[in-house]
């Protein structure tokens, strides 16, 4: 059956009817904060359950176990500090048990209640979380332009923020309905933010020959600049799945979801979310979440033997290539035969083909995959 969501039960902070009306009317009247995009995706992300069970931003105790443990302060399993960063002169004003408005675009998205308000160590966090504090590194360089105080405390949804791929935007509620409408008792998830090549197709489909069901979850949202654009990589999945696949095997649809590109940390952290989607499986890439070389190449699947309670499956599927010898796709455990025969699958040199308007070769990536891709003037951020 469908997983359990992490730490046992699904949350929704989301407000409806006669109380969203008043608090609607309310966020005009109190403190008002404007928070990024990226802050708003978290609220959405915390609001509809796919941070389980996070109900708000971490308060203190919960962020600095997380920092330094991996794990909230009650001992369940989180790696990534989902927080909140406001001005000093914003969190002058406030105290514990006070209400704030979180406006984004002109508009109030949540309610929140100030339950915690702490200063943070960025030199630590980048540390701790990233392994790194060279600027270079994304998620650094993200975090350095972060604000010096946080605020912890559970939010009231209000709004939503604009989403331009709403019709494929599928959250926790739904898909765990929908696996159950399918019969899937056992579900493989997958993470990306590339489109598919024939080495993501071999590993889905290894995954799909021992469970149900395979449910395929861009990340949307956020990326750095070579990334392809959310819309390409839905469409490529699409030609994907509509050439190659089984009817009724795959679900796709987009998570808006903020990438701080924290490789073995944020494996984990991805797990969990699809957990919370009801994924009993999620497949971890070799260098999952990585960036450059701050990552040893396996570090994303060793993490896990931390965490013999995390509640999903990680599947640690080899690297694949073509062989010409055995006249398809294989990795090291399956093909006996030598670098002459095997055709490595490149994603840099995938790209560079696509920018110049090249299909790369079908031993790398399906042509429907690279039609799709090569149809959209601009694929790349």
């Amino acid at each position: 059956m469908v997983s359990r969501p992490h730490g046992g039960k699904l949350v929704d902070r989301t407000v409806r009817g006669r109380r969203r009306e008043a608090l609607l009317g309310e966020a005009w009247e109190i403190v008002r904060v404007d928070i990024t995009f990226d802050r708003a995706i978290d609220v959405e992300d915390i609001a509809y359950g796919v941070f389980s069970p996070l109900e708000g931003f971490l308060v203190e105790d919960d962020y600095l176990s997380v920092l330094k443990g991996m794990r909230l302060s009650d001992g369940t399993p989180w790696t990534i500090p989902v927080i909140l960063d406001v001005d000093k002169s914003i969190a002058s004003m406030l105290r514990q048990g006070d209400d704030i408005a979180l406006f984004f675009d002109g508009k109030p998205l949540a309610i929140m209640r100030v339950e915690d308000i702490y200063a943070f160590d960025k030199k630590l966090h980048a540390e701790r979380v990233f392994k790194t504090t060279d600027a270079r590194h994304p998620g650094v360089a993200k975090l350095s332009s972060m604000r010096e105080i946080l605020i912890g405390g559970r939010i009231d949804l209000l709004n939503t923020v604009y989403n331009p791929l709403e019709r494929y935007t599928l959250w926790p509620k739904e898909t765990r309905v929908l696996f159950r409408e399918k019969g899937w008792r056992t579900i493989a998830a997958f993470q990306t933010r590339n489109v598919p090549h024939l080495g993501h197709e071999y590993v889905q489909k290894a995954a799909l020959s021992f469970v149900d069901g395979l449910f395929i979850n861009p990340l949307a949202g956020w990326k750095k600049r070579g990334d392809y654009r959310d819309e390409v990589i839905l469409e490529a999945y699409k030609a994907l799945i509509e050439h190659y696949y089984p009817r009724n095997v795959v679900v796709l649809a987009a998570l808006r979801m903020n990438m701080w590109y924290a490789g073995p940390r944020e494996a984990v952290h991805h797990a969990i979310a699809r957990k919370n989607f009801g994924a009993t499986h999620f497949i971890v890439g070799r260098d999952h979440a990585g960036v450059g070389d701050y990552y040893g190449p396996y570090e994303a699947w060793e993490i896990f033997s931390e965490f013999p309670d995390l509640g999903i499956t990680p599947l640690f599927i080899r690297e694949a290539f073509y062989c010409r010898k055995c006249m398809g796709m294989a990795n090291e455990k399956t093909c006996p035969h030598s670098d002459e025969y095997r055709v490595r699958i490149s994603g840099t040199k995938i790209r560079s083909m696509l920018l110049k308007g090249e299909k790369p070769p079908e031993t790398m990536m399906r042509k429907e995959v690279s039609e799709a891709v090569l149809s959209f003037e601009n694929p790349f951020v």
